[in-house]
């Protein structure tokens, strides 16, 4: 297991929309915690509504299956219902394309998320500058909650998370940055490694287990690799559309191999 820990390469700005992002998320999942069913079901983006512009009320009993191990460590797959709460959108449903972004399933969630926008966001809004990181992350976001409607559009469980959105920073930092040094956790021992190196290898884990649930998608909970695929590809087009913004803003020698003039910073 590669877990980052942070990079080496500070900011010469205060990243203040990267740490709104990171309040604005924590401030969403405290109120959450107060109400978490109301909430997240009237706040989080669910398949069935968005791609049919209706809001489910009433609660809906979906068929699951669950795998139920035996006494004798077997295991079976049996199929059983389930009843889903719903709640009221208070606005129109593709708002909640937005709304799903800044909400998390639990604290561990949280922690990953806000862990990984605190290490790679502030580079990426020192090249992009505030406004435009902002409509930007907000874009990425928008791209990965499409995109794992797009995969299960019938799909009547809530998705929400900020997963999609950080994948488009991180696609960003990797077009930037790849020779940039990261902190990482591996196994036991902590080094670093580059950037292109431990978010490609995130990258290629998300494609596979994506491909890996493709089957099963929407038909029940579990991490949306969709929206984390869509967010990064986003996140990647915008690193290659804002390239030469991010060249003339930086100090750091991007070194990018495939680039056609030498000693771009």
């Amino acid at each position: 297991m590669v877990m980052p820990l942070g990079d080496l390469h500070p900011t010469r700005i205060t990243p203040w929309v990267n740490y709104a992002l990171i309040a604005l998320n924590i401030i969403v999942f405290i109120l959450q915690a107060s109400r978490p069913e109301q909430f997240t079901v009237a706040f989080a983006a669910t398949p069935y509504e968005i791609t049919r512009n209706v809001d489910l009320t009433d609660p809906v009993t979906l068929a699951v299956e669950v795998e139920v191990p035996d006494a004798f460590g077997n295991v079976r797959v049996v199929e059983r219902e389930e009843v889903l709460p719903q709640g009221a959108v208070p606005f129109p449903v593709w708002l909640t394309l937005f709304t799903s972004i800044f909400m998390h399933g639990g604290l561990a969630h949280l922690g990953g998320n806000m862990l990984y926008l605190w290490i790679f966001g502030d580079n990426v809004e020192e090249s992009l500058g505030h406004v435009r990181y902002l409509l930007v992350y907000l874009a990425c976001g928008l791209v990965a909650s499409l995109a794992h409607v797009a995969i299960g559009p019938d799909s009547m469980i809530p998705s929400l998370g900020a997963s999609g959105a950080i994948s488009g920073v991180m696609g960003m930092y990797l077009v930037w940055f790849p020779h940039n040094r990261v902190r990482v956790l591996l196994g036991r021992v902590i080094t670093t490694m580059p950037a292109s190196l431990v978010i490609g290898l995130w990258i290629v884990l998300q494609l596979a287990l994506g491909i890996g649930d493709l089957s099963t998608a929407g038909q029940g909970g579990g991490v949306a690799y969709a929206a984390h695929v869509g967010g990064a590809a986003a996140g990647i087009f915008f690193g290659l559309a804002f390239r030469g913004r991010a060249e003339r803003g930086g100090e750091w020698p991007l070194q990018l191999g495939w680039a056609s003039r030498a000693n771009r910073r």
